[in-house]
């Protein structure tokens, strides 16, 4: 089978250390354990930012020390996300793409996340795919429910975004699609040939959606973000111990490991 792209979300927006209290908040807390992570197998880092105050922050200077930190020490693919959290707008999500990242996520729908509204209007889309596109960022194309495939692939014909995409299948917020295997056999079959995707479950579904899409042939996310437990009512002890776990997994099903260089070239990251 083809190799096993890991993505690792070490921090997200939502996620505290009352959560998991060893979730890392300032730049050089994230920069070691994504270093470490790599180190394990991570392929690819998810990067959300905190502030002084441990918030979330899109803050295009918190990212640069951070991405400078990480960059180093390893020649992981760092993935910004422009979702930064539901409260923040347009220009403020934006920031981390002056920097040129590898990659940025681009939601490509509105959802209810939990209590909240995450507000992805069809206008604020487009305007997103034309910034990462000028400047040469990567989108990974982030879906809570199926009709954001539809609006992705409404950006190709546009001629906004080129295919093949790469899609980021987020399963279990409450208020999006559920973690059920059902439903990512239907997101994957929704797709168009050549595409490629990885599927990032949370909480409880972070591990069985991971191995089913490792064994699917697809790309896993792990971490902090989506999760922090290893076991029911366990706490994981870092991000390092999700990536460890899905190695391991990974070696039973027979999918080797990517490199990050090998996953530049499966994502097409180079020709």
């Amino acid at each position: 089978m083809n190799k096993l792209i890991i993505t690792v979300a070490p921090v997200g927006a939502e996620t505290s250390r009352q959560d998991n209290p060893n979730l890392p908040l300032t730049p050089q807390e994230i920069a070691e354990e994504a270093v470490r992570c790599a180190e394990k197998g991570a392929a690819i880092i998810h990067l959300h930012v905190r502030d002084a105050e441990g918030k979330a922050t899109q803050s295009k200077a918190v990212f640069q020390e951070t991405i400078r930190l990480i960059k180093k020490e390893c020649n992981v693919i760092i993935q910004t996300s422009t979702g930064g959290a539901s409260w923040m707008g347009a220009a403020e999500r934006l920031q981390p793409i002056e920097l040129k990242p590898e990659m940025a996520t681009l939601t490509t729908g509105t959802v209810n996340f939990g209590e909240e509204i995450f507000a992805n209007p069809l206008p604020m889309i487009a305007e997103f795919a034309k910034v990462m596109v000028e400047q040469g960022v990567k989108p990974e194309i982030e879906v809570f429910e199926v009709g954001m495939i539809h609006n992705a692939l409404s950006l190709v014909k546009k001629g906004i975004l080129q295919l093949p995409l790469h899609f980021d299948f987020v399963m279990g917020v409450p208020g999006g699609i559920a973690g059920e295997p059902k439903h990512l056999i239907h997101l994957v079959e929704s797709l168009p040939p050549g595409c490629t995707w990885t599927v990032a479950g949370i909480g409880r579904y972070e591990l069985p959606l991971a191995t089913i899409a490792a064994a699917m042939g697809g790309h896993v996310r792990v971490g902090f973000e989506d999760n922090v437990y290893y076991a029911k009512g366990v706490l994981a002890d870092s991000n390092v111990q999700l990536v460890e776990r899905m190695v391991r997994i990974a070696g039973e099903l027979g999918r080797p490991i990517a490199t990050p260089d090998e996953a530049r070239v499966i994502l097409g990251l180079v020709r």
